[in-house]
């Protein structure tokens, strides 16, 4: 019954007529859609024998979808089993390219508190403006992360499972976040920087070896972030195929949060398994130097959270960035020719405005209110979520400046940018990933002076309706 219901209300939300002002509508969907989404078939035009029908199907998908409301009022909600994403929610994942839909823009300018209206017993805000989100992603006091009473049952993804830092509070965040933080400082990042050289000269062979026309995001920006975070772990995978499958159906929406979390389930198992192992034999990484140091002072939940969270962030971030980067680059002579040619300065001043242009983080973690509060003149009561919208907030001419649209590296924006987020549960890999960009870029444009892409972009296979934005394929020729 529950399924039925949801999937009824998918086709309700569907039938809805959500049309911003502005006429913006859904951004172009993906030239080639990815086989392991279901793909629907479009809809046919409604004629004078269908209309009858057609306004029965509509009447009882409005029936289903108020019947769910009723029943998540009632009941409440648990994520981890919702198919679907309300129409109303995907705004702040949407893109034309790599741009945010305008209608982002049109409410960070007409409504930067959004009431997102949803048949879910909580009300859900969208914040959009640089000062709104960095104002929320700043307050401890007033907000929380933990999302377990959205969890229930048993499993890798129940409440009794979640651990790491992004749901965790403080005092338990403060304490997790002192273990790992030594670790990602750049004095201790610096020692990872020969091997990133290694792995990034490594994987331009294999490009190179391809042949031309190849596929970057296979063979470059997948793999360098992904075996630079194994090696940091001390992990070892095999199936790296299946992982890098993992990574992008967990930040995937387009099924609702119930896919997600079965990614999400799947690789925890598997650190659940490598902290077992190496709770017997700690291996030379992070998780086994972790264990040596914490001993029974860290449940294995709490450890298999933190790996989770260096693990995903590390990895599935980072290979957005550098194909997305790549492509951004590759539209203008002069911008290649200061990352190959330019000075140390000038490549991280064009890694930080690659950073702000592109979002590829395009929400923070969800927050809660802990009791009633004003937000900016609008009244929340204690429950309510806010989700902040980091693409939106980054495209904010009053932070970036003018033109903020535009991808321009000598831009001086009048605060920093929010791409790794703010506050207590900013990215703790936030240096590891600008580390790793300085790397590849320039090694790539040096090793491949004439690389450029091998499609237009509008045939690019961009992720529809995902946290992590990125491209699923970048083909290049050299």
């Amino acid at each position: 019954m529950a399924a039925l219901i949801t999937n009824g209300v998918l086709q309700y939300e569907d039938d809805i007529d959500h049309k911003p002002a502005g006429g913006v509508t859904d951004p172009v969907p993906r030239t080639v859609p990815l086989s392991r989404y279901p793909v629907p078939s479009p809809r046919q035009p409604v004629g004078v024998r269908g209309a009858p029908r057609m306004r029965a199907r509509a009447r009882a998908r409005a029936w289903t979808g108020k019947l769910l409301a009723r029943r998540i009022q009632k009941r409440g909600i648990d994520l981890s089993s919702l198919t679907f994403i309300p129409e109303r929610t995907k705004v702040p994942l949407q893109r034309h390219g790599i741009d945010p839909v305008p209608r982002l823009a049109q409410l960070r300018e007409d409504d930067p508190v959004h009431r997102l209206k949803l048949p879910f017993a909580f009300s859900v805000y969208l914040v959009t403006g640089a000062e709104h989100v960095r104002a929320v992603l700043a307050d401890r006091d007033n907000w929380s992360n933990d999302i377990r009473h959205l969890l229930p049952g048993a499993g890798p993804s129940s409440a009794e499972q979640v651990g790491g830092l992004g749901f965790t509070d403080p005092p338990l965040h403060t304490r997790l976040r002192k273990i790992i933080t030594p670790e990602f400082t750049m004095r201790r990042l610096a020692r990872l920087e020969p091997m990133i050289s290694t792995i990034v000269a490594q994987r331009l062979d294999a490009l190179a070896a391809a042949g031309s026309p190849a596929d970057l995001a296979r063979l470059v920006s997948f793999p360098v972030p992904f075996q630079t975070i194994c090696a940091l772990l001390g992990l070892e995978l095999e199936d790296r195929d299946a992982f890098a499958r993992l990574g992008v159906q967990r930040f995937d929406a387009t099924a609702g949060a119930a896919a997600a979390f079965g990614a999400v389930s799947a690789q925890r198992e598997f650190l659940f398994d490598a902290v077992a192992r190496q709770r017997v034999e700690p291996g030379p990484g992070l998780i086994g130097q972790i264990i040596r140091d914490e001993g029974d002072r860290i449940s294995d939940v709490d450890l298999a959270g933190l790996a989770d969270g260096v693990f995903t962030g590390g990895y599935e971030t980072t290979a957005g960035m550098i194909s997305l980067s790549t492509m951004v680059l590759l539209r203008d002579p002069a911008h290649a020719a200061l990352v190959r040619d330019g000075s140390r300065a000038d490549v991280d001043r064009v890694v930080e405005e690659l950073l702000r242009h592109l979002s590829v983080v395009q929400m923070a973690f969800p927050r809660f209110a802990k009791h009633d509060l004003d937000l900016f003149g609008v009244p929340l009561k204690a429950g309510d979520v806010v989700l902040a919208s980091l693409s939106g907030a980054n495209r904010d001419p009053r932070s970036a400046g003018a033109e903020p649209e535009v991808f321009d590296p000598r831009r001086q924006p009048t605060s920093g940018h929010l791409a790794f987020g703010h506050g207590i549960h900013r990215c703790i890999g936030a240096e590891l990933a600008r580390m790793e960009l300085r790397v590849v870029l320039p090694a790539l444009l040096r090793r491949f002076p004439d690389l450029a892409l091998a499609v237009p972009q509008r045939e690019l296979s961009f992720r529809e309706l995902s946290f992590v934005y990125g491209l699923d394929e970048l083909p290049v020729r050299f």
